[in-house]
């Protein structure tokens, strides 16, 4: 059922006004159906009344052996009457009864004491009929019952001045209803003219906040957005300002922190390169190596920190790009330096990335596993709306604790301190740190036959 229900704001929103608006029609429609039901038996009941009361006043003033004319005269097909000792109705129907009653003796001359009974009911099978009643009766009897319209049935107990009674017998049902089809027209042009009104009224709405929606996706995946213009409801541009305020501040905060950082490590290239040449002079030769090693140490994370700084103020514009090519084409790179790469990969992926930038993430993490592990497996699959890069090897793996903590910067599980075989730690951070930036993320495990595994997730386009 879900499924089928709009997904969009604005979708559910005339959904909701549409069957509102619908609801409503068919109450109406009810209302009239019932209301003209009660005006027709109405009516039928109080011409049947009217003619009953003909019928008392030529009986009451008629000599007795004229009696059965007037009866055989007031029959009808519909409608039956006969003078017995007894009346055919124990009890009023206070109900729609009531109307009736007070009609016949109204046409009486408003004599009070006149017991007149009316009982209305529907037959729920064919009631039995006499020999006598003609044909014509139990004729259109059957055609009311086969055409599955209910008939009403009105019983009528009229005292008369001698003690005997009038029992009155009539049928009518209700006529169809004739279904109007310029209502119907007026009801489809109503219903698309408040679709296209709603429509275009909550447009309104929903187009600021589907820029909105979209900045934020952009803002989270790194690309330089422009100030959003405040548009729409009070509410909505209270929201875009706050937004264009946020992202400001979050500019300007990222701003500084990273001059800061390349600041940092641009003043200390001076003193590690006096350093460097003091070192030079130190006479013993072992406390000179090493010295020389420390300071080249020192030299290349500063180095690097510089790196990673250009590269978060550099501002790479993002373009879709097929995934698989682009694996591809950094394996070829990786293997003719003489690293070992197998690539097995889903064609058709497509995502949005600073192709740079992740070139070195990918880069840093792929050089990882072939310095730890002697070579590199990559695998590139789609995981729901997502596509996933497995970047795993055959070496020993790290301790459980460690599978986090190697993120952060210049964290190295390797003890050596050798540039050559530890790096300065800080290329998974920097490979986490540009994977966030474009909405993904990277997860390190042990593998249960040995080796790493780096699973990095990144948002397909249009997702």
């Amino acid at each position: 059922m879900n499924r089928l229900l709009p997904k969009t704001l604005r979708g559910q929103l005339v959904l909701v006004i549409v069957t509102t608006f619908i609801v409503m029609q068919a109450i109406n429609l009810w209302l009239f159906a019932d209301e003209r039901s009660l005006a027709v038996r109405a009516a039928l009941g109080l011409e049947a009344a009217a003619r009953s009361v003909n019928v008392v006043r030529l009986i009451e003033e008629a000599p007795v052996e004229l009696r059965p004319a007037i009866l055989r005269a007031a029959v009808s097909p519909l409608v039956r009457f006969s003078i017995d000792p007894v009346a055919s109705v124990d009890s009023s129907d206070q109900m729609e009864g009531a109307v009736v009653a007070t009609r016949i003796r109204a046409l009486l001359g408003g004599a009070g004491a006149r017991d007149v009974r009316v009982e209305l009911h529907r037959m729920t099978s064919a009631p039995s009929t006499d020999r006598a009643q003609p044909r014509r009766m139990k004729r259109m009897h059957d055609d009311m019952m086969a055409g599955k319209s209910t008939p009403i049935e009105m019983q009528l107990a009229i005292a008369l001045k001698d003690g005997s009674w009038l029992n009155v017998a009539t049928r009518f049902h209700r006529p169809p209803l004739q279904w109007p089809w310029v209502s119907t027209a007026i009801f489809g042009v109503t219903a698309l003219l408040i679709v296209a009104v709603v429509w275009l009224a909550l447009s309104r709405l929903t187009g600021p906040l589907r820029n909105l929606v979209g900045a934020v996706e952009r803002l989270g995946l790194g690309e330089a957005v422009p100030e959003l213009p405040e548009r729409g409801p009070a509410e909505m541009r209270r929201l875009t300002a706050a937004f264009n305020e946020m992202q400001a501040r979050l500019t300007r905060f990222l701003a500084e922190r990273t001059r800061l950082l390349a600041a940092l490590g641009h003043d200390l290239r001076s003193p590690l390169t006096a350093m460097r040449v003091r070192a030079e002079m130190v006479e013993d030769d072992e406390t000179r190596e090493r010295l020389v090693v420390i300071i080249e140490e020192m030299q290349e994370m500063v180095e690097t920190t510089l790196s990673f700084a250009r590269g978060m103020v550099t501002s790479e514009p993002s373009q879709a790009v097929d995934l698989s090519a682009f694996l591809g084409e950094l394996s070829d790179d990786i293997s003719e330096t003489g690293g070992a790469v197998t690539l097995q990969s889903s064609p058709g992926l497509k995502t949005r990335l600073k192709p740079n930038a992740m070139r070195r993430a990918l880069r840093n993490v792929i050089e990882n596993a072939i310095r730890y592990g002697g070579q590199a497996d990559i695998r590139l699959a789609q995981v729901g709306e997502s596509a996933q890069v497995c970047v795993s090897d055959k070496g020993q793996g790290i301790p459980e604790e460690d599978l986090e903590r190697v993120f952060d910067p210049f964290v190295r599980v390797e003890q050596s301190r050798s540039l050559e075989t530890g790096g300065t730690g800080l290329g998974l951070s920097i490979a986490r740190t540009i994977i966030h930036a474009h909405g993904g993320d990277i997860r390190l495990s042990n593998q249960p036959e040995g080796g790493l595994v780096a699973k990095i997730t990144l948002p397909l386009a249009g997702s």
